[in-house]
């Protein structure tokens, strides 16, 4: 079959090993500067780490100094797995080390600001290989709710490929393919990755109901918050249309499985999760930072921080209603102005 290189060994690049591996596929995963513990254990024992599992014995590791010798003349696809902080670092190995195209696939989630919009990042990094190289790459994204952890032991998991060329992406799906991995072909580059890198921005959102719960005096009937985590559920698949259709995204990819699919998922555990518990029980995102969560990669806040002012500028000039976007705004305004998340009820939606 083919060789692949994962730039990334983190838990999703490397949980990516096995639909691979399982369709016959040999497997160089690459870390980063900040897997070197990780690519030592896998070689070691294939043991990663942080997945808790071993990795299939064709998956040969490499440090990131080695990305050169990974690639080889033989590579015929490059997954990026690297964080959303990680994409002009990957950037730059690409420009460094490639010396003709090889198709790319990225699990990264986030969107780059440009002038006046959100660029998708699977278009940042094939313009950007272009300016730099002179290389036109085939670079896709892949969307929609999976765990690292589930994929790891092959649960079922269904997935969306998207590209701007269809025939690449559907030729990915067919190469992913396997009993538990479902990968199925969407055009809609512009709304899967909307929803691929908000939905991390939102979870935090609905993570801000269950720690508040811990700061209300315990009820009677031992009730929940579960009602008010639909609400603000609710308000972000709304707010996601928006966002997707001003940057030409379609609503399937909304409440389909890029966006409430995988809103749904990451709501239930993980680390966008617990920063809006942290702030539901009244820590600001700074105090957050550096206590509960030092040293964690929050994407949904990094994206926050990252596209505040891009969003800001397009609702001051009309491109979006910042009316329609209230949730939005105060998670902007936790993230970036380091003030309490107030979710702001009498602002959602009215309509049925």
């Amino acid at each position: 079959m083919s060789v692949i290189a994962i730039l990334g060994a983190g838990v999703m690049g490397s949980a990516m090993t096995l639909p691979l591996c399982d369709r016959g596929h040999d497997v160089r995963l690459v870390g980063t500067h900040l897997d070197r513990a990780i690519i030592d254990s896998v070689r070691a024992t294939g043991l990663h780490p942080k997945l808790n599992v071993t990795l299939p014995k064709a998956v040969a590791a490499f440090h990131h100094e080695d990305f050169a010798s990974a690639l080889g003349h033989d590579t015929a696809l490059i997954v990026l797995g690297v964080s959303s902080a990680g994409v002009g670092w990957a950037i730059d190995r690409l420009c460094e080390t490639l010396a003709a195209p090889i198709p790319v696939v990225m699990i990264t989630k986030g969107m780059q600001p440009e002038a006046g919009r959100l660029a998708a990042l699977p278009d940042h990094v094939a313009a950007e290989v272009l300016r730099r190289r002179g290389l036109a790459l085939e670079v896709a994204a892949i969307g929609g709710p999976c765990i690292a952890g589930e994929l790891a032991v092959r649960r079922q998991t269904g997935t969306v490929i998207t590209a701007r060329q269809p025939a690449f992406a559907q030729s990915l799906c067919a190469m992913l393919e396997t009993d538990y991995y479902h990968p199925r072909m969407s055009p809609d580059v512009d709304g899967v990755e909307i929803c691929a890198a908000f939905k991390n921005f939102f979870a935090i959102g609905v993570g801000w109901a269950a720690g508040r719960l811990e700061t209300m005096a315990a009820a009677e009937n031992r009730a929940f918050n579960h009602n008010a985590a639909a609400i603000i559920f609710d308000q972000a698949i709304r707010e996601l249309m928006i966002l997707a259709k001003a940057h030409g995204g379609s609503a399937e990819s909304v409440w389909g499985m890029p966006g409430a699919g995988d809103l749904y998922v990451t709501c239930q555990a993980g680390r966008n999760s617990r920063l809006g518990n942290n702030l539901g029980r009244g820590l600001t995102y700074r105090e957050t930072r550096e206590g509960p969560m030092k040293g964690d990669t929050i994407e949904g806040a990094e994206l926050g921080v990252t596209v505040a002012a891009s969003l800001r500028g397009m609702m001051s000039g009309g491109a979006l209603d910042a009316k329609a976007l209230p949730l939005t705004r105060a998670l902007l305004d936790a993230l970036t102005h380091d003030r309490p998340l107030d979710i702001p009820w009498p602002d959602f939606h009215r309509q049925a």
